[in-house]
Parts: C-alpha cells; sequence; structure tokens
C-alpha cells in the first residue's frame, strides 16, 4: 500500500467520544446514518471502498481527556488493520508542527 494520499484524521479540538466519532466520519466520508459508535466504526473501517493509509494528528490532548476512549479507539484501529489483508494502515503522529495544541 502506498501512502502518497493519506486520510488524515486530525483530533484537534477533540474531547470526547462524540467528537472524536464526528471527526471520522467527516476523514473517512461516512454516510449520516453512521451508528457514531465502537462497533459502528469497525464495521465502517472494514467496507472502506479502497486501500486506505490513516495518519492520526493532534491526538495526545484527547488521550489526556478520554483515556479509556483513546484506548477503545486504538483497539478499533488495530483490529481493523489486522483484519483488512493489508487494505488499511494506521498511523499515529508523534508529534505536530505547531505542537500538541488543545
Amino acid at each position: 500500500m502506498r501512502i502518497d494520499d493519506p486520510v488524515v484524521l486530525d483530533l484537534r479540538g477533540v474531547t470526547d467520544k462524540a467528537g472524536f466519532m464526528d471527526r471520522c466520519a467527516d476523514a473517512f466520508g461516512l454516510p449520516d446514518w453512521f451508528g457514531r459508535n465502537w462497533d459502528a466504526l469497525a464495521e465502517s473501517l472494514g467496507e472502506l471502498p479502497r486501500p486506505v493509509a490513516v495518519v492520526v494528528t493532534h491526538w495526545q490532548a484527547y488521550a489526556r481527556r478520554a483515556p479509556r476512549d483513546w484506548d477503545l479507539a486504538q483497539e478499533v484501529f488495530a483490529t481493523a488493520v489486522e483484519e483488512s489483508g493489508e487494505r488499511l494502515s494506521v498511523l499515529v503522529a508523534l508529534g505536530s508542527p505547531g505542537g500538541d495544541e488543545e
């Protein structure tokens, strides 16, 4: 898989699960009827129409504010990657050009 045109999941300003799910819906182009829960996200990641590389940025503040949800998000992404047959890669950016913005 090439990472020429990644989907950027920018979590800047996200403070809760609802915000995280909204950001995922926008980044992945999910339909309005997307259930905005962990099972729905897992299912949607498994049904993406093309191979996708996802780069998660500005996640640090979300991880501090909602550590349990961040752990669940990582589990969902990891499972989706394992089950994707190399159609999905998720990369978590360790730094950001502007620092860790709230």
